[in-house]
């Protein structure tokens, strides 16, 4: 599983695809496609485009919440959240040529994706986002170490991807928690040049992933 996932976000500058393109010519290889709220119709062309380009790009290409639209746009799998279609039941629709992440914000809510069947987590909060309304209670990096003690005790072994509101500055304190990755949307689309500070994260993603390596 890759280290870093890129998150669509829609924004005054940048539409849905904008956004997955300058990850991609950041050098991130995981795009997840989320436009919650939006219909079959609104997804599908977009979606297309960004299979395009991960294609082109050798990247993983993920869509949210959409289990019925995973084989049609020949998505590599799926991301489901709290208030979607259960794992097991995606599971059963899509078999296990698909990738199904889950989102967790709990030791219980990992332990249960686990025994449904997922292939990674996106766990968090880590801290306050704007980009994702209802938000679970934050985790902060505590959390993080505690879920990983917990996972290691019962040997669930299982990535864990470290979602919201995470920014340049926290990825290595964030990495050294245990967690596999992270996943990032509004800290690259802020940025001057999203693609350049795409380049800059997952350089600090490969030498915090060296520094534990090398311990």
């Amino acid at each position: 599983m890759k280290s870093l996932q890129f998150i669509t976000h829609y924004t005054e500058r940048y539409s849905y695809l904008d956004s997955a393109r300058m990850a991609l010519e950041g050098g991130c290889r995981w795009i997840q496609l989320r436009m919650k709220d939006a219909g079959k119709e609104e997804i599908l062309p977009i979606a297309t485009e960004i299979r395009k380009l991960c294609n082109d790009c050798g990247a993983i290409f993920i869509i949210d919440d959409h289990v019925e639209l995973v084989r049609e746009i020949r998505a590599d799998g799926v991301h489901l959240g709290k208030n979607d279609m259960p794992v097991a039941e995606a599971r059963r629709i899509l078999g296990d040529e698909y990738i199904i992440g889950g989102t967790a914000n709990t030791y219980e809510d990992v332990k249960k994706h686990w025994l449904d069947g997922v292939n990674y987590i996106g766990c968090g909060p880590f801290r306050y986002t704007t980009t994702k309304q209802k938000l679970s209670p934050i985790l902060g990096l505590e959390g993080y170490k505690e879920i990983i003690r917990q996972m290691r005790a019962e040997n669930i072994n299982l990535p864990i991807v470290a979602i919201g509101g995470i920014t340049f500055a926290d990825i290595p304190s964030v990495m050294q928690t245990g967690v596999t990755g992270i996943a990032l949307s509004g800290t690259v689309l802020r940025a001057d040049n999203p693609a350049e500070e795409m380049r800059k994260i997952l350089t600090a993603i490969n030498q915090t992933d060296n520094h534990r390596t090398n311990k």
